[in-house]
């Protein structure tokens, strides 16, 4: 991750089970100023077949919105790019071969991330995002139910 002092553009993408979501922004003295947030319903858990693999159809809907993210994001630095699969992705029996050309199309690392670890990364985005000190508080109950 970069140094969270100096300006620099991130970019976070979040592989869901029904859309993907991206987020650009600009860390400027510390702090994060969105610049672009976009998302696309590419429905992949509606595209896994009978035996849990990824559809073509899917896998087409999906890599194409990875090419559109791509484009915005190209030349970002590796480490400024961070890009996770969720449920779906931990489900498929196919998404290791999907994940390869989903790397391909991106042109970032793609990781599938635990369940656990996909409820941590929302806790913190809401711990974040949170304008008061009682929601604060919500969130530190929840916390304690994670760990």
């Amino acid at each position: 991750m970069p140094d969270e002092n100096q300006n620099t553009t991130l970019a976070a993408i979040d592989l869901g089970s029904n859309s993907f979501h991206m987020i650009v922004a600009n860390m400027v003295d510390g702090n994060i100023v969105v610049v672009d947030r976009i998302r696309d319903s590419v429905r992949l858990a509606a595209g896994l077949d009978e035996n849990r693999n990824i559809t073509a159809e899917a896998s087409d809907r999906a890599l194409e919105c990875l090419r559109q993210f791509g484009q915005r994001i190209q030349g970002l630095p590796d480490d400024a790019v961070s890009a996770v699969g969720t449920n779906t992705l931990r489900k498929a029996k196919n998404s290791n071969s999907f994940l390869m050309a989903a790397h391909e199309a991106l042109g970032y690392e793609i990781e599938t991330i635990t369940g656990l670890e996909e409820a941590r990364l929302i806790y913190l985005c809401l711990l974040y995002t949170s304008p008061s000190p009682r929601d604060r508080t919500h969130h530190l109950v929840f916390r304690l139910l994670l760990e």
